[in-house]
Parts: structure tokens; sequence; C-alpha cells
């Protein structure tokens, strides 16, 4: 998260995003060589809440576990600090209607920032998730790792929790809320720029 691009640490890109998009308070889930984040983010205006994720050497669910206290009962939006987002996807995120979770997905995605160990994401006629997963054989478009969620996920990571330990990831919250009747939505952001920076050949790209 901390890579430069365009002169700054590529976390600066989604948090951009957001408050491009209205959203103020923002709370960055730390972990791994997290003194090194909230020096390079101590600074930032306005100020950042930081959590800590004792566990972020497991799922990453658990980072938005982690920061429950920071939220209120209200929606959220949930993205990655190591993913190049454009303004416009959380835009089209919060102009969304309805109550539940959203996820934005991109049904044109091509570049290979995008398509390199991509989730996968299969939806009904209605734009509902029916299936997602790295490995699916039958899917319709792509997880670009920005959701709108509600604080039904932290009963849901709980019971995961409950059943397979602390290996929790955000698809396996999909999954079972699907399962328990909370489907998610989705969004689809096709033909907005963002990146998932995993490798580096994709920070080249």
């Amino acid at each position: 998260v901390l890579l430069e691009l365009g002169g700054r640490p590529l976390i600066h890109q989604s948090i951009d995003a957001l408050r491009s998009a209205g959203i103020s308070q923002i709370a960055v889930a730390v972990g791994y060589q997290s003194e090194k984040i909230l020096n390079a983010l101590d600074e930032t205006l306005p100020p950042l809440t930081f959590v800590y994720n004792q566990h972020y050497y497991e799922g990453n669910a658990l980072s938005v576990y982690a920061a429950r206290a920071f939220l209120s009962d209200g929606p959220f939006v949930v993205c990655m600090g190591d993913h190049l987002i454009s303004p416009g996807i959380v835009q089209s995120l919060l102009s969304e209607q309805g109550d539940g979770c959203v996820l934005c997905v991109d049904s044109a995605a091509w570049h290979s920032s995008q398509t390199n160990d991509a989730t996968r994401v299969l939806t009904d006629l209605d734009g509902y998730i029916t299936n997602i997963g790295k490995h699916l054989k039958d899917w319709n478009t792509t997880d670009t790792g920005v959701f709108k969620m509600t604080a039904e996920v932290f009963p849901a990571i709980e019971q995961l929790m409950d059943g397979q330990g602390m290996n929790v990831s955000i698809t396996d919250v999909v999954t079972f809320m699907g399962e328990i009747g909370q489907t998610f939505a989705t969004c689809d952001v096709s033909g907005m720029l963002w990146a998932d920076v995993d490798t580096v050949e994709d920070y080249e790209a």
C-alpha cells in the first residue's frame, strides 16, 4: 500500500476516491508493518482513524470486523488499500438505492491488473450475486474490491469464525449472506478506472 504511484503512496488513491465522493470519516485497518503505514499517513488531512487488526495474516474479512467499533449502524464503504480506484466508482456506489449490501463489479474487465487473480462473480438477471470465487467456471462479471456494507456483515463474520476459525475472507461473507437470504446486490462500474496491485507485474502495468 506504500508503493509510490503518481508520486504518492498507492493507498492515497483509495482515500482520495472516498473523499471525492463526500466521505469524510475514514478508518484504515492496519496490521502488517503498521508503524510504516501510520507514519506515512500521519499528516493526512482531515485526519484518519486507524484500527489494528491483530489477525492480519488471516482472512481479509477480519479487517472489516476490526473496524466495527468505528462504524455506526448505517451503511459504510469498504475498499482495498492496494487498489487504484476512480472517484466515479464510489460515487456510483453511493447513488445505489436500497438498504442491503452492494459490490461494485466490472463486466468488461480486460487489463491484466483487473483479470490476474481476479475474483469472479456470477449474477442473476436482477444483478444479485448467486456465486463468487476466484475459480468459478460460470461467471459474468469481476469483483472490483469496492463494497457498500451494512452492520449485518458483523454477525455473519462471527458465525463464520465460529465455524471455520479466523481465516474468513470477504468472499466467504458474501457467499454466506447469500445462503441466509441477505444476498449482495451489484453496481456495474464497467469502463471506470480501477486496478488491483498484487504483483510487480500489476504495478508496472
